[in-house]
């Protein structure tokens, strides 16, 4: 379930599509709230941006709510212009995720938000899934009973992906566009860009248009080619400034 507000949304974000590489516990510990079997009632996710945990919270949510029930997804730094009331009233869901907990930092009112529901999800017997880049113990909040509450259950870090994880990322990713994607190309992507897995991904959209407009298969002198374009771009564009 969506808030009837602007929010971004990857549509590709299943835990079934998430390939886990090291974040295998992450990902069990996810499907297991999102499916009520964790013990605790609330779960959260830590790490640099970048490495997945909103792709697992907006899957948690597809999973509740394929299933028939009623999970909201809130990004926290997408909603802070619409006054923190917009927390009120999702402790009837079975499962909130939000996202971007460290934009809590001084917004006291907001802190004092999402303590409340946190307390009255519990009290409904719903479940909570967090994320943010530090710990719950290194947050900067003013409001220390927050901090304490999102420490409460388990607090996992979600690790940068390794090479062999981007590898297949890419991979599936090709596969559900139906592209051909050599081995030889996908390594030769990764140790030429910065293995950044949201840079990564849209390099390869970038691949994707051009494959298709120049009608070419994206061997390793066709990426050759685009990165050196866009090279040569990036370098007008330095110029011109």
């Amino acid at each position: 379930m969506q808030l009837p507000l602007n929010i971004r949304w990857n549509a590709a974000a299943e835990l079934d599509r998430f390939v886990p590489g090291e974040n295998d516990t992450a990902l069990r510990l996810v499907t297991d709230l999102a499916d009520g079997v964790l013990e605790a009632p609330a779960l959260y996710l830590h790490g640099p941006h970048g490495v997945g945990k909103s792709h697992l919270l907006q899957g948690a949510c597809r999973r509740v709510t394929s299933a028939g029930g009623v999970a909201v997804y809130l990004p926290l730094d997408q909603l802070l212009g619409h006054g923190a009331a917009v927390l009120d009233g999702w402790e009837q869901a079975q499962l909130i995720a939000l996202d971007d907990l460290d934009a809590l930092h001084g917004r006291d009112e907001w802190q004092g938000a999402v303590f409340h529901l946190y307390n009255r999800v519990v009290e409904r017997g719903g479940r909570l899934l967090f994320a943010g880049q530090r710990p719950p113990a290194e947050l900067p909040l003013g409001l220390p009973d927050l901090r304490s509450r999102l420490g409460w259950g388990p607090v996992v870090a979600v690790r940068e992906p390794d090479e062999a994880t981007c590898l297949a990322i890419l991979r599936q990713r090709a596969a559900q566009r139906g592209l051909e994607l050599p081995d030889a190309t996908v390594r030769y992507l990764i140790r030429r860009l910065p293995r950044e897995l949201p840079g990564l991904l849209a390099f390869f959209e970038t691949l994707d248009r051009a494959s298709l407009a120049a009608g070419r298969r994206l061997t390793v002198p066709f990426v050759r080619e685009i990165l050196a374009e866009r090279s040569r771009l990036d370098a007008d564009t330095s110029g011109r400034r």
